[in-house]
């Protein structure tokens, strides 16, 4: 018979509660463990604080790494969008020699940002044997993936447009605020110059991307504005008042000798009045791709997440990016 796969959560904050209950519905997956240096969490039953259905499931939170001690096939990462953060946590999961799928943005291609912790992660993870990949709906695959997904229709692609606009009334609280939706412009540009207000992952896709397509740019340049609210607008968490800030407006410019070959837009803000996903290659031929209603952000991460598990399992040791892997859905009932 086959064994399930072996998977521990590191980090059970919204993200990772939508992946414990997305891996709970695979019948291949198996749930051992999870990690959380919240004191509220620990010790707590795991399914309660995922807001699973099916509570409880007899696993308790621990608030240490003692648990990958328990060799899981796979541990699955959302604690943050920054590299330098997460590296001790990435290298405690690889020298347990268990393989890491990470919603960490800025992991999905560090080569650009950063190549040592780049070159250092593929170095450990060749030294136990296990691969490990930054994943997830923008960067991982809306803005990157997708793109080069769809290049494979092309014959010559001279440069890139991709925008992304995201109502965010729909998402959850902490996004909202990610995006300084109800803030005065003066606080907006005073968080954005601090780094508080920013969409992580731009930059990262257009490495990829350009990367991907051969389309050698020598400079990435990033801009992030306020989308200044016209009316009044209440989502459930917070309230936006007309002239103050709904969200972000942020382009991401890849240019090669002064011309710009890989542009990329991200409107995110309370309000939007269509969410939608677009892709345009220009070149031979030119290629379109709309989604209407857009990619859901939270639902999209943890599906891609999840089933990026059977990919990064099956292949070779290192660092990989999505662009490395074949990508596709795993049924609910497939035993790998």
């Amino acid at each position: 018979m086959r064994k399930k796969i072996r998977a521990i959560q590191y980090g059970v904050g919204p993200i990772g509660a939508s992946l414990l209950r997305l891996m709970r519905e695979k019948q291949g997956i198996e749930v051992i463990g999870a990690i959380d240096t919240d004191p509220a969490k620990v010790g707590r039953d795991l399914g309660e604080v995922a807001g699973a259905s099916d509570a409880p499931w007899n696993i308790q939170i621990s608030g240490d790494t003692d648990i990958l001690e328990e060799a899981a096939d796979v541990v699955v990462h959302s604690t943050s969008s920054l590299l330098p953060a997460v590296m001790e946590q990435l290298s405690a999961c690889l020298a347990s020699e268990s393989c890491v799928v990470s919603t960490c943005e800025e992991l999905a291609y560090p080569y650009r940002k950063y190549p040592e912790l780049a070159a250092k992660l593929d170095a450990e993870a060749k030294s136990w044997g296990v691969a490990l990949v930054g994943t997830g709906v923008n960067p991982g695959f809306v803005m990157d993936k997708l793109v080069l997904t769809l290049g494979a229709a092309a014959q010559r692609v001279d440069s890139v447009r991709v925008t992304r606009i995201v109502d965010a009334s729909r998402r959850r609280l902490p996004l909202q605020k990610k995006v300084g939706a109800g803030l005065s412009l003066e606080e907006f540009r005073e968080q954005v110059a601090a780094g508080a207000i920013k969409h992580h992952g731009l930059p990262e896709s257009i490495a990829m991307v350009a990367d991907g397509l051969g389309l050698g740019i020598d400079d990435i340049s990033e801009t992030i504005e306020p989308v200044i609210a016209r009316e009044g607008f209440r989502t459930e968490f917070l309230e936006v008042t007309a002239g103050r800030a709904a969200g972000v407006h942020q382009i991401a410019r890849g240019i090669s000798r002064g011309e710009e070959k890989v542009h990329m837009e991200l409107q995110m803000y309370v309000g939007a009045p269509e969410s939608n996903d677009t892709i345009e290659l220009h070149g031979e031929p030119k290629l379109v791709l709309k989604v209407p209603g857009g990619t859901h952000g939270d639902i999209a991460t943890a599906a891609l997440v999840v089933n990026a598990i059977p990919a990064i399992l099956a292949a070779p040791a290192g660092l990989k990016t999505s662009r490395d892997l074949p990508l596709c859905f795993l049924p609910p009932t497939a035993i790998l």
